[in-house]
């Protein structure tokens, strides 16, 4: 009997006990469908949440000032008042070739209104360095320039909600809105950016930020300076060390003070991102897998049964001249094809899954091929490992014995 024939007599065994079949297949299909589902759902929260840090910029790094205290108690980053925005400058001139664009900025919320409708929204003053350093995208209209940051001017641009709320998504370029009673022109829209779980860029106004320092918040402070490093990486770790240090030296603190800022490095949240997303997907891969070795084991069960109920057809076959390795070829291919089959039908129940649950729960779901790779492969390997004894068994059958066993 070659391996083709021990194929198709392995199928035609298959086929007359199909219940039995599926009902062996089903460890299998659960288990496999379990880790493609689990391994989507983790990948695709790491995907969404790096997609999420990517919206503030790439390569930045964030500056706040310091948390001042009263009454015993914190109130915040941003609330000591000793960075300027020539810090920012001094950051561009020392950590020249690291840094490329540096962007001090403030920010405060105020009524806004335009002719019968209003809102309360945050006002952010920046440089014009802001817009390319957090990936700010104009729907239409332009930012202002650095001629409008030295004049002063009463310019704005505005984010996509405040675009729907005040002007109900209708001409925006060139209208004046009052914000805290002060009129500004609108000169810009820009084009929704979505949540980034950490601050809304579409619920906010764009002003020069001599405009919000000097007219609006009458401040000489601000609350932070978003920095752009050349690259990720150890370059984004050597220019964060070289920010503190100059911050340092500028406000005049000691090697051994304590900073009155806080430097929060982008890098540091994707590679946690990345730590935690690896950490959850071997969690539930593995706690998936475990479906898979019960399974083997149900494949184990039922072989050890069909080859007690085949005693006599192994007896017979060998009598005929079926060898040791004829016996067991047919068994072991048995046991590889419920897994294999099993693992094909599990990885389109996988899919289902994920797909379903991305779209009842608006999660996103990415399914690497690798996943799909080991969750077929470790089924494979489940068929192999937990048909082996059973075939083993069928094959050191005496040919006698077995034509005698009732």
């Amino acid at each position: 009997m070659n391996l083709m024939e021990s194929v198709l007599s392995a199928l035609d065994s298959l086929r007359v006990n199909k219940l039995r079949t599926l009902l062996t297949m089903l460890g299998v299909i659960i288990g496999v469908g379990a880790v493609i589902a689990m391994i989507g759902i983790a990948q695709g929260a790491r995907a969404a949440t790096l997609e999420q840090i990517q919206k503030l910029g790439a390569n930045v790094l964030t500056v706040r000032a310091g948390q001042a205290r009263r009454g015993g108690a914190f109130l915040g980053f941003g609330s000591v008042q000793s960075m300027k925005p020539s810090d920012a400058d001094a950051i561009l001139k020392n950590c020249n070739g690291l840094v490329i664009r540096a962007s001090p900025e403030t920010s405060s919320a105020y009524q806004v209104k335009y002719f019968n409708r209003n809102m309360r929204t945050s006002i952010t003053g920046c440089t014009p360095e802001y817009a390319p350093i957090r990936n700010l995208v104009l729907a239409e209209g332009r930012f202002f320039d650095d001629s409008e940051e030295r004049a002063m001017a009463r310019v704005a641009v505005i984010g996509h909600t405040v675009w729907e709320e005040l002007f109900q998504g209708g001409a925006c370029i060139g209208k004046i809105i009052r914000i805290n009673g002060q009129p500004f022109r609108v000169i810009g829209r820009l084009q929704y950016k979505g949540d980034t779980g950490f601050r809304s860029f579409d619920d906010r106004i764009y002003i020069p930020l001599s405009t919000a320092m000097r007219r609006l918040m009458g401040v000489d402070y601000v609350e932070g300076i978003s920095v752009q490093a050349v690259s990720g990486g150890e370059v984004m770790q050597t220019a964060q060390q070289c920010v503190e240090e100059t911050l340092m030296r500028v406000h005049r603190i000691p090697p051994w003070g304590d900073p009155d800022f806080r430097v929060f490095n982008q890098g540091e949240f994707v590679e946690t991102v990345e730590q935690t997303a690896r950490t959850f997907t071997f969690l539930l891969a593995g706690v998936a897998l475990v479906s898979l070795i019960v399974g083997g084991i149900g494949i184990m069960n039922i072989m050890l049964v069909s080859v007690t109920e085949r005693t006599r057809e192994i007896g017979l076959r060998k009598a005929v001249g079926a060898t040791r390795m004829n016996i067991l070829t047919q068994f072991l291919i048995e046991s590889v094809v419920i897994s294999v089959v099993g693992g094909l039908i599990g990885i389109l129940l996988g899919y289902a899954v994920a797909t379903y649950i991305s779209q009842q729960a608006n999660w996103k779901v990415l399914v690497p091929m690798e996943g799909v790779v080991l969750a077929f492969s470790f089924a494979a390997l489940v068929g192999v490992f937990f048909g082996l004894y059973p075939a083993w068994r069928a094959a050191q059958l005496q040919p006698i014995e077995a034509l005698r066993y009732e």
